[in-house]
């Protein structure tokens, strides 16, 4: 794959400028903020409940932010409507794998590419040259993806028949073919057993070094937070509890209080 990279923008990909949001009379994100550098793997860990799949849909736009701003390579993306956020090069996967289980790989990942379909209504009925053109250049960005990724054996297998780890991959997959500056990962490991969390972690290193991509990842593992993360932010309750490298977080005493209880 090439010409998938950040590095060329130097500045901060995202940043959350004192972000909260309220849901009746609780604040589920409470004045958060935090940065992401080009090419890095930005680690948000927390208790269950502690709002940081919240920040996901804060950041995909599928919950308006009560207070605070968005910002994305430099401009503000605060109130910019939630099916333009994957056409700026923000995407995203799912605690619980979501693709059409009756379509096959190559199918799901052609979806991908919807963000970056330009052709016309008209053209499409018609089956016009540029529509052709188009199809063909969707499907080598796809077969791009297939052979990163090393689903080339799978291509054509329905997503019901596949294993539950090849399908997290699969999600892997299609939100690179969006071809994304920043990506989301949602508990990348979640469902997954430790040799495939492993192989998922080689993945994400794979993908920051490779391809340049910004990562937000939430998570759960600490054995794949300590493998991938270069900074991590730990929350409770929506508030900010430490920040800084997986040793730092894991070492604060009131990190330590939030998932073990009692004193530190």
């Amino acid at each position: 794959m090439s010409g998938q990279t950040a590095n060329a923008y130097t500045g901060n990909v995202f940043e959350a400028q004192q972000i909260a949001i309220r849901f009746g009379g609780i604040r589920a994100v409470d004045n958060v903020s935090f940065d992401v550098r080009a090419g890095e793997v930005f680690c948000i860990i927390g208790p269950n409940g502690a709002g940081k799949t919240t920040i996901f849909n804060l950041i995909s736009r599928i919950y308006p932010a009560s207070e605070g701003k968005l910002m994305y390579m430099g401009e503000d993306i605060t109130e910019i409507p939630p099916h333009k956020i994957a056409g700026l090069g923000i995407a995203r996967t799912f605690q619980n794998v979501e693709l059409f289980a009756n379509a096959s790989v190559l199918q799901n990942l052609l979806i991908g590419r919807h963000c970056h379909a330009k052709v016309d209504i008209f053209s499409q009925l018609c089956f016009l040259p540029n529509v052709r053109r188009a199809e063909i250049a969707h499907r080598e960005k796809v077969e791009d993806v297939i052979e990163f990724l090393e689903l080339q054996r799978y291509r054509d297998t329905l997503i019901a028949n596949l294993p539950y780890g090849v399908r997290k991959i699969v999600e892997l997959g299609r939100a690179l073919c969006t071809e994304p500056k920043l990506l989301l990962l949602d508990e990348p490991s979640s469902g997954l057993n430790v040799e495939e969390t492993e192989v998922m972690g080689f993945w994400i290193d794979d993908i920051k070094k490779d391809l340049g991509i910004s990562i937000i990842m939430v998570e759960h593992d600490m054995s794949l937070v300590n493998a991938v993360a270069d900074r991590v932010l730990a929350l409770n309750y929506g508030k900010v509890l430490a920040s800084g490298t997986a040793a730092e977080v894991q070492a604060d005493p009131e990190v330590i209080r939030a998932y073990l209880g009692g004193e530190a």
